[in-house]
């Protein structure tokens, strides 16, 4: 069997366009890299210009070709236009991650209308609105995937993190609506839902606490924390036409920690 054929049948993003909001670092910089390395043009969407430049840099690097496109995405409009720009400059769009997030920790009885507009603006309502912009193009192509990005939270509570907590369980919930509304358009709409993490969000909220560290590696039977790359399979899969039958799905990559439960390693001897 020719395995580098079949390979690339299935896994082969070349003539393909993709949309990656947060791509400025993190999961979002890490899943526009692969996405490139497998032939597709990247839209790379961020706030900060210098950051997106580093990600183009590692795109071009790989080979691949990357636009820049800075953007709020506090407001229907701007989700909307930024749509509008992804499709005009890359000539379609045939993939969008929706990675964009933000998170303020705080317990549930200091949480304020802004924490609690601010979160679902970023998190929830900029990955409908975007979807909802690409449906009809996705639809006019002959077909796209969507992939959204959740959480651990999407299956579990956590302390401190109850409103960004509620925006992954709803993507969750979106992504089974999309699928279901979107199936007959041929476009497929699945959720990566990360275990914990390591990016520079985390480094500093969870991993140099080492209370917080341990008690996360306590719980996760690959007895490590996940790095960025982790996700790059999943989303590649995803991303590809090996899924083309694979829709409304949400895909943990957390090193076993919802399986484990609350799984520990065995007492040193």
């Amino acid at each position: 069997m020719d395995t580098s054929s079949l390979l690339n049948r299935l896994f082969s993003l070349e003539g393909k366009a993709a949309l990656v909001t947060g791509a400025s670092g993190g999961i979002g910089q890490a899943l526009a890299v692969a996405l490139a390395g497998a032939g597709a043009r990247v839209g790379l969407h961020g706030r900060a210009m210098a950051a997106l430049e580093a990600t183009r840099s590692q795109v071009v690097q790989e080979g691949g070709e990357a636009i820049l496109l800075p953007a709020e995405l506090s407001g229907v409009d701007a989700c909307r236009q930024l749509i509008r720009d992804a499709h005009a400059a890359l000539g379609r769009l045939d993939v969008l991650v929706n990675c964009a997030g933000m998170n303020r920790r705080k317990p549930i009885a200091e949480v304020t209308a802004d924490d609690f507009d601010a979160i679902l603006a970023v998190n929830l309502r900029s990955a409908f609105f975007l979807s909802q912009a690409a449906h009809p193009l996705m639809r006019a192509q002959g077909g796209g995937k969507i992939i959204h990005i959740g959480s651990m939270t999407s299956f579990i509570g956590l302390g401190t993190v109850s409103v960004y907590g509620l925006t992954k369980s709803a993507l969750a919930q979106l992504t089974k609506t999309m699928a279901v509304e979107w199936a007959p358009d041929n476009i497929q709409v699945n959720c990566l839902a990360p275990g914990f993490i390591r990016t520079p969000l985390t480094e500093t909220s969870v991993w140099a606490d080492p209370h917080k560290r341990q008690w996360w590696l306590d719980r996760i039977p690959a007895r490590r924390a996940g790095v960025p790359e982790d996700l790059v399979g999943a989303a590649l899969l995803l991303a590809s036409p090996a899924s083309d039958y694979l829709t409304g799905q949400v895909l943990a990559v957390d090193g076993g920690f919802l399986a484990g439960g609350s799984w520990e390693p065995p007492a040193a001897e």
